[in-house]
């Protein structure tokens, strides 16, 4: 059962197609895996459709069909769908539709096939290809077991489980809840011990340790 979820005005704002790509994707891949969520944002997308019903119409500014023109050669962007995954793909290892075009082929190995990069002796990563200035995307895998030093945010940090779990001060999030932290939050995640830990993690700003070690080190901290 998803307990946490992104909240509303976060929602609103993906259906909207107001979001930054980063953030549409952890949104997006969150509601792949939770129902009420996408009802929500069914719901959000109907009452702007029905919203922009209700609008007077306004007389197009000039050069704007030749705009509309000359952008039909352009590449077919995919849309960041939060469609529901196929019960075949149940289980641990499914990875989530929204997911699928930034990691490639997804092979039968599901997570465990993917390049992991090891950070630390607890932590590997797959940075997503994901080119927007100001935003760090990543996959992470943490060893179970393995404590995140106490930290804060310079910005906001975006957590989705995948698989496996942890816990922080604000309580347990397994598969499929969602995190949102900003500056007034300070935490130590810690991973379950059963199973490795797999998040979706989006950064628009640094992480800031806290503590002694912390001033030493978050001179360093880049995305």
């Amino acid at each position: 059962m998803i307990n946490h979820h992104p909240p509303l005005e976060l929602l609103f704002d993906y259906a909207a197609g107001t979001l930054p790509e980063p953030v549409a994707l952890a949104v997006a891949t969150h509601a792949a895996l939770c129902p009420m969520c996408r009802d929500d944002i069914d719901a959000a997308e109907a009452l702007g459709g029905a919203m922009l019903d209700t609008l007077t119409p306004v007389p197009m500014q000039e050069g704007a069909l030749d705009a509309v023109l000359a952008r039909l050669d352009e590449p077919e962007v995919e849309t960041l769908a939060a469609n529901s995954i196929a019960a075949s793909e149940e289980g641990a290892h499914m990875i989530p539709g929204p997911l699928r075009r930034y990691l490639g082929a997804v092979r039968a190995g599901g997570w465990d096939s993917l390049p992991w990069r090891g950070i630390t002796r607890a932590l590997e990563e797959i940075r997503l290809p994901i080119r927007m200035p100001g935003f760090k995307v990543s996959l992470m895998r943490l060893a179970p077991g393995a404590t995140v030093p106490v930290h804060t945010h310079r910005g906001v940090e975006y957590t989705l489980v995948l698989s496996g779990g942890f816990s922080d001060e604000t309580g347990e999030y397994l598969p499929g809840d969602f995190a949102c932290k900003d500056q007034s939050h300070v935490h130590r995640p810690v991973v379950d011990t059963d199973e490795p830990c797999i998040s979706l993690v989006v950064l628009d700003a640094p992480v800031k340790l806290t503590g002694m070690v912390g001033r030493l080190v978050n001179p360093f901290l880049r995305m």
